[in-house]
């Protein structure tokens, strides 16, 4: 762990609709959320990268309510406590509110410290080198540098921000002279050979008491809610943060400071901000493909296939993307995948769910699966975590069956307390509801049949 004259906080910033690895990613399951490389979701892997330059256990995580409690399990999950370190918004305000947030929640426990900022949904392959940079970064915040890193350019991307730098600082770094936005194709060339302009990643690393001065120079309205709001003995009000500036740390900050430093740096970094840049990343086979899951692949080529449930067969394919999921199929050239966004925006556009969510959507107490839904009855598969406890209701309208699949429950229907183990069945009547309990080590598997006149759409009545 590096030595540091302050303390040094990882601060992970997870919010994001997604839109732009649908199907995969969803509204309410955003990318971080997702396992697309490995046994770990890209949150666990954000985290467990930061070791052993880091304590992990002293990151923040700043993220939507909604993906809140899918978040702490995800934690959990890699030994990292959650208490305390997960912060949630009322709703998106881009980057610039979150970081204040994550400043103010700190800075109850330490006159000052030093913030590392990363995007919790960004891919890195050289870890040695992010570590050696990283550890150049904390050493120019402690100077009072408010340090990006700027990812060195291996071709003329146009999707990026760019970030120009000028004078040669300590550790390589150099002075920022500004920030540009996303450019054309030539602009993006004319940047890559002059060699002093860098890809935004949007990581950054600072001392809290520099920042917060410079927040109360150029954004003193903004510092000064967000001050009220996050000391305020209540939870975050949604009426009150709606009203925040939707502003980004670069707008706020970075491109009016005379304070920042770009770090070059060059350790294999991708947002994976679309599903080419996925490809672009994973390894390929001897066709140049990347194929997971049930995949066979005939005479293609150039082609990322990921299937999730069914068999996928591609037959001369060429630069081809084609994602699964139980509810949706994506299928784009692979230039053009960016373009999912404007699909995401039609499905949201017509009140269709599936921009929104899975089949499966996490509750509190585990998780529940749509498995068919019909004009007059609907199946659901619901698993309750060990410990965890659930209210199923059955409407006026509705009866309902819930059939013990795997596992053994307590439940209380009324005032009469039931044991259930596999294959018993519990019925509940139009307007009944009952509480239902798992007191064991492994998970509860319910299979739950709801027959009724009028069937909305997916809504999640278990509550």
């Amino acid at each position: 762990m590096i030595s540091s004259p302050l303390p040094v906080y990882p601060v992970l910033l997870a919010g994001g609709s997604g839109t732009r690895l649908w199907p995969v990613s969803r509204e309410l399951y955003p990318k971080q959320l997702v396992r697309f490389i490995g046994s770990d979701s890209l949150i666990q892997s954000t985290i467990k990268r930061l070791s052993p330059v880091l304590d992990s256990s002293k990151v923040k995580i700043v993220c939507g309510r909604e993906h809140s409690l899918e978040i702490a399990r995800h934690m959990k999950s890699i030994g990292i406590g959650a208490n305390g370190n997960v912060i949630s918004e009322p709703c998106g305000r881009n980057t610039a509110p979150a970081i204040l947030l994550a400043l103010f929640d700190i800075l109850r426990s330490e006159s000052d410290a030093i913030l590392c900022i990363f995007p919790a949904d960004h891919v890195i392959q050289d870890i040695d080198s992010f570590h050696g940079k990283l550890e150049s970064a904390i050493r120019l915040a402690a100077a009072d540098y408010i340090v990006t890193f700027g990812i060195q350019p291996g071709y003329p991307e146009t999707g990026y921000g760019y970030i120009e730098g000028q004078t040669l600082l300590s550790e390589g770094a150099l002075s920022i002279n500004r920030f540009v936005e996303k450019p054309d194709l030539q602009t993006a060339r004319h940047y890559v050979e002059a060699g002093n302009y860098f890809w935004n990643s949007g990581m950054f690393a600072f001392k809290a008491s520099v920042v917060a001065e410079e927040f109360k120079t150029f954004q003193p309205d903004l510092y000064h809610r967000i001050k009220i709001l996050a000391t305020a003995p209540d939870a975050l009000s949604l009426a009150d943060y709606q009203l925040l500036p939707n502003i980004s740390i670069d707008v706020a900050v970075m491109e009016k400071t005379q304070k920042g430093a770009v770090l070059p740096s060059d350790f294999g970094w991708s947002d994976i901000g679309s599903w080419k840049s996925l490809y672009d990343f994973l390894p390929k086979d001897e066709n140049q493909n990347v194929l997971h899951g049930d995949v066979i692949s005939n005479a293609s080529h150039h082609c990322f296939v990921m299937g999730h449930e069914r068999l996928i067969a591609a037959n001369h394919l060429n630069n081809v993307v084609i994602v699964e999921t139980p509810d949706s199929i994506f299928v784009s050239d692979i230039e053009n995948s960016r373009d999912v966004k404007s699909i995401v925006a039609t499905l949201k556009e017509k009140g269709r769910w599936e921009y929104q969510q899975h089949t499966t959507a996490s509750k509190p107490w585990g998780s529940l699966t749509s498995l068919e839904i019909k004009d007059h009855y609907r199946v659901e598969r619901m698993i309750v975590y060990p410990g965890s406890t659930v209210i199923v209701k059955a409407e006026p309208s509705e009866s309902k069956t819930l059939v013990i699949a795997s596992g053994r429950a307590g439940a209380t229907v009324e005032s009469e307390s039931l044991a259930l183990q596999d294959g018993e069945s519990l019925y509940l009547a139009p307007s009944s509801q009952a509480v239902i309990e798992n007191d064991n080590a492994d998970p509860l598997v319910i299979i739950q049949t709801m027959a009724r006149q009028h069937l909305q759409a997916i809504s999640g009545e278990v509550k």
